[in-house]
């Protein structure tokens, strides 16, 4: 499993690479809610061409159920809306409060690689401890959002 090895990851793997591995499992572990039943799995990335680039080239028209997954590259903050999921590069940090004004109280999923924006509302941050990547999950932006987190993701994360 992805999130059990990231040690190990972390040094065989190009960080986009294990970015880009850590959102697809993050999506195994959460459930949407039903009204969100769209044809498609909409997963925007704003920032960080590499993740998108990986996520496309691994992830883009592959099945998830009776969906297929689409790979979206954001623009503007605004572009989240409609997403399942967006995840924010480090070097879009800076607009994340503008990312969370457009999906508060939507079913989409967050997860970004910042400093400290877990703590701002990110569902899921991406953060380097002791030189391994570790996530950060705040429950409340879990609830807010409306989605079902499974107890496993939880047991591995850092709580928030």
């Amino acid at each position: 499993m992805v999130l059990s090895s990231l040690g190990v990851m972390a040094q065989e793997k190009p960080v986009p690479q294990i970015h880009a591995s850590m959102l697809y499992s993050f999506i195994k572990y959460i459930q949407w809610p039903e009204e969100t039943n769209q044809s498609d799995f909409l997963v925007g990335v704003m920032g960080d061409d590499e993740v998108f680039n990986t996520l496309k080239q691994l992830y883009d028209g592959k099945p998830k159920g009776d969906k297929k997954y689409i790979i979206k590259k954001l623009i503007s903050p605004i572009d989240a809306t409609g997403c399942n999921v967006v995840y924010l590069g480090k070097d879009k940090s800076g607009e994340f409060d503008e990312i969370k004004n457009v999906v508060t109280g939507k079913p989409i999923l967050t997860v970004t690689n910042g400093n400290n924006l877990a703590q701002k509302g990110s569902c899921i941050n991406l953060k380097i401890i002791d030189g391994k990547l570790k996530f950060e999950m705040n429950q409340n932006s879990f609830s807010n959002s409306k989605l079902k987190v499974s107890s496993k993701l939880v047991s591995m994360a850092i709580l928030i």
